[in-house]
């Protein structure tokens, strides 16, 4: 019997970066979409938004900036096309917004929508079975507080759902299960510390953040659940710091690490009774029975190359933000992944043009290496201020 040859599947995993021969270690989780930086603020500046200046889109970076907001009320649109370098068809769409009752609690939500296009699903000799179109999504809402002038924190809940398959039942076309749906709850703590700071040009901000995200259970595919994928918890940390040259004119210093909570397939504790290397269909069991708990716990260290395998692990974002009296933006950023845990290397840049009611943002992605199919990545935000439209119609 012909074997489906799940097309659809490598094409989410494509989501993920391009990897070399070398970069065999990289961890690779289910809705690995959950993982893009949505918005063109952060977008601009290297994927870096955990301790930034609060904004419409801190619900992805750090829910616990909402507190921070000076607004009452605000929503956002962002859109990415995505892996254009060799589809034109997969994007993703992410929306989000917030409302603060009083000056200390907020309360926001943010759906995001990752399309992947039209995926023609064949057997192992490209015959042509089936069309679909898989997508994954999640809805997520989050409650932010003040704990003091300074601190706040926040704590969310998110529904995740992947559908690769996207109705077409592959044990009828050959395949030895049928693949449905993966679904799992999840839920992201952070904390946000915004200290100012006088200087001789004026007040200087410094900030920190905290932000540990898809924080749940493992996603399976198939009814029996004998495959079970971990979905990509991570630790954020940020640093910000943002200074005056004048009334108009202002620079703020930005980076994020960022390491997921997921342990590496060739763990150096997947091993048998007697202490040997577990290979092929005992290390597949062994890692989808692996506990999200226990999977987070080995993520510190069971990486086979050691101390500086687990470094590699870690990646690096770096941002510069110019704004000329808060309406006018411009940015600049890097980020980077060791090229054995994925590669991704690359620069990015942007612009935003901020009004009291409307802002807009756009930013552009630069990668190092001419075959990196993030090269030349555009993404849009679109944002609206309800309070400030509220007050223009009383008005």
């Amino acid at each position: 019997m012909k074997k489906v040859f799940l097309g659809f599947l490598a094409l989410a995993i494509s989501a993920m970066p391009l990897m070399a021969e070398e970069t065999m270690n990289a961890i690779l989780t289910a809705m690995p979409s959950l993982s893009i930086a949505p918005d063109a603020h952060s977008g601009g500046m290297g994927d870096v938004g955990t301790a930034t200046n609060p904004d419409l889109n801190s619900q992805h970076w750090n829910p616990a900036k909402y507190a921070f907001m000076d607004s009452h009320g605000g929503i956002t649109a962002n859109y990415t096309p995505w892996l254009t370098k060799i589809v034109d068809d997969i994007n993703l769409a992410y929306i989000a917004g917030y409302y603060k009752w009083d000056d200390l609690q907020a309360v926001s939500a943010s759906l995001t929508y990752f399309s992947l296009g039209k995926v023609d699903l064949t057997t192992i000799d490209a015959d042509f079975l089936a069309e679909a179109r898989p997508n994954e999504w999640a809805l997520d809402v989050a409650y932010s507080r003040k704990l003091i002038e300074t601190l706040s924190i926040a704590v969310a809940l998110r529904f995740m759902y992947s559908d690769l398959n996207n109705g077409v039942n592959t044990s009828a076309l050959g395949s030895a299960t049928e693949m449905i749906p993966g679904w799992t709850m999840a839920a992201d703590i952070a904390l946000y510390y915004k200290q100012p700071i006088e200087i001789g040009m004026g007040t200087s901000y410094f900030g920190l953040g905290l932000d540990i995200s898809n924080l749940g259970g493992k996603i399976t595919y198939d009814r029996g659940k004998e495959n079970q994928s971990f979905i990509p918890t991570n630790l954020r940390l940020g640093l910000s710091y943002e200074m005056p040259f004048d009334d108009y004119n202002r620079l703020s210093f930005n980076a994020d690490v960022s390491k997921l909570l997921v342990p590496t397939r060739k763990s150096k504790f997947a091993v048998d009774e007697n202490g040997n290397a577990l290979e092929g269909a005992a290390l597949t069991r062994w890692y989808s029975d692996l506990s999200p708990l226990k999977g987070i716990w080995y993520s510190f260290a069971d990486a086979p190359g050691g101390f500086k395998e687990e470094l590699q692990e870690i990646q690096l974002g770096l941002g510069l933000e110019y704004s000329y009296d808060r309406k006018f933006f411009a940015r600049f950023g890097y980020s980077h992944e060791a090229r054995n845990k994925g590669n991704r290397r690359y620069f990015t840049m942007g612009a935003g043009f901020h009004l009291s009611i409307f802002s807009l943002d756009v930013a552009y992605v630069k990668a190092l290496a001419a075959s990196n199919p993030l090269d030349n990545t555009l993404r849009f935000t679109i944002g609206f201020d309800i309070a400030g439209i509220k007050d223009l119609i009383k008005r």
